[in-house]
């Protein structure tokens, strides 16, 4: 055999070789993973939530009308923006009627009161007239006593045949005389006394007109009130909706009063958001909260919780849930209203805003990628393992309702195999977990890729490569 022949049969056999080897150690590495893995370390943990609303006044009114009927603007004294004081006069609606009215019931007032006056004026002659007919009663009374003394000394001397007839009988006709004269006095007290009830019973009724015209001009005053729109608060005028010249309509049981303005009250602004119903349970009363507005680009305003919704709001319609007849599963949120510490003077309510607030804080914390965690069901875990030769068994019902339960928990990398650790957890941070239990400080912990993780079995081998991290990273 030529040298050549023996030189291409070397080669051939060295490649049949080399070719063998590479599929042995192809076939090897064919059920090695390849994972992203990271160390278990210990940092500090800020749990937020995140949510988004709008800038409004902590208090707010809105001014509608108050008239009895429809009524035209015929002043508004205000500009949008302005600040106004409690009390001060906002706009002024048609008050022709009212003013008409008022005069009327004061015209009224000062009849009744006049009349009034004269009768207690009258009331007060009769008491004086009275008192003056018992005093003459009491002179008529005086002057009988010593009448009735002169004539029964006449009368016994008459009888004694001391003195004439003629001086009996005047003796006797000035005591009948005086005797009459008290009758009339009295008579006379007696017709005072009725005209004085009969007085009473006037000023008593005159009284009650007065009474009543003052009713009356009070109702009138608050009809001409109604006219005017006036702040119930100091603060800004906020919502200016009308202008003179439009009519305004009262409210009505279903239907709301016409809205002429609103007035909100800017020294308390808060950031009113919605919070997801998964994360409505982690907020709290007083917590702390970073506040973003869209308008105002790059700055943050702090701020802390003062008021949590009970009721669920339909994400879809804005609707409380309660309200809803049909029993929906779409999404709902709540309403959290965080105050802000120092608002800007040119802040303005309905600016849109975001609101992180801050439900935890938690120094050196175990933790790991929130992308490390998984769930595998408790069956997965306890299969028979490659090269166990029990192979699977029949499970009973208890057993497959357990085999079915979910733990979560991550991947250890040990010795190159991948070993699920169940692990409870804690807060939740941007990107990390806390860790109660489960791992310790320095574990290897697979993180990647999300297939991997999704797919990996229990004690399976892996490979770990980092050097995409490493260059993401650099």
């Amino acid at each position: 055999m030529k040298t050549k022949w023996k030189v291409a049969i070397g080669v051939g056999v060295a490649a049949i070789v080399a070719a063998g080897a590479f599929a042995n150690y192809r076939m090897k590495q064919s059920g090695i993973v390849t994972v992203t893995s990271t160390m278990v370390a210990r940092q500090d943990l800020v749990s937020l939530v995140t949510a988004s609303g709008e800038i409004k006044p902590r208090n707010y009114i809105n001014i509608g009308s108050n008239a009895n009927s429809p009524a035209r603007i015929t002043e508004i004294n205000v500009v949008e923006g302005q600040r106004v004081k409690k009390n001060q006069q906002l706009a002024k609606l048609e008050s022709v009627q009212p003013e008409a009215q008022l005069a009327a019931q004061r015209a009224n007032l000062a009849t009744s009161e006049a009349e009034s006056a004269a009768t207690d004026a009258g009331l007060k002659a009769a008491e004086e007239n009275i008192r003056s007919a018992e005093a003459s009663i009491d002179r008529a009374k005086a002057d009988l006593d010593r009448a009735r003394q002169d004539f029964e000394r006449s009368k016994q001397l008459f009888e004694e045949k001391l003195i004439a007839r003629q001086e009996f009988e005047t003796k006797k006709s000035t005591f009948e005389v005086q005797q009459a004269a008290v009758r009339e006095a009295e008579a006379r007290l007696n017709q005072l006394r009725a005209a004085r009830t009969q007085q009473a019973a006037q000023l008593n009724a005159s009284q009650r007109r007065v009474a009543a015209s003052q009713a009356n001009l009070r109702s009138a005053a608050d009809v001409l009130q109604r006219t005017f729109a006036t702040s119930p608060i100091d603060g800004v005028v906020t919502n200016l909706p009308v202008r003179v010249g439009e009519t305004v309509v009262p409210g009505i049981q279903n239907s709301a009063a016409s809205l002429i303005m609103t007035i909100a009250d800017m020294s308390i602004i808060t950031a009113e958001v919605k919070v997801d119903e998964t994360d409505i349970v982690n907020v709290a009363l007083n917590q702390t909260a970073e506040v973003t507005i869209d308008a105002i680009p790059g700055k943050k305003f702090r701020g802390k919780v003062i008021e949590i919704g009970n009721t669920a709001i339909l994400r879809s319609t804005g609707l409380a849930a309660s309200q809803s007849a049909i029993s929906s599963q779409e999404a709902k949120d709540f309403k959290v209203v965080v105050a802000l510490e120092n608002p800007p003077d040119e802040i303005r309510p309905g600016l849109s805003c975001t609101a992180r607030i801050t439900t935890a804080t938690r120094p050196k914390a175990l933790s790991i990628p929130i992308q490390a965690l998984t769930v595998r069901q408790k069956g997965d875990l306890e299969a028979s393992k490659p090269g166990d030769k029990s192979g699977p068994r029949q499970l009973s019902p208890a057993e497959m309702k357990a085999a079915k339960e979910e733990i979560q928990g991550v991947f250890v990398v040990r010795n190159g195999q991948a070993t699920f650790k169940k692990v409870e957890t804690g807060i939740t941070g941007a990107t990390e977990i806390e860790v109660l239990s489960g791992l310790s400080e320095g574990e290897e912990i697979i993180t990647g890729s999300y297939k991997a993780i999704r797919t990996l079995r229990n004690d399976a081998k892996v490979r770990v490569d980092n050097k995409n991290i490493v260059k993401a990273e650099s």
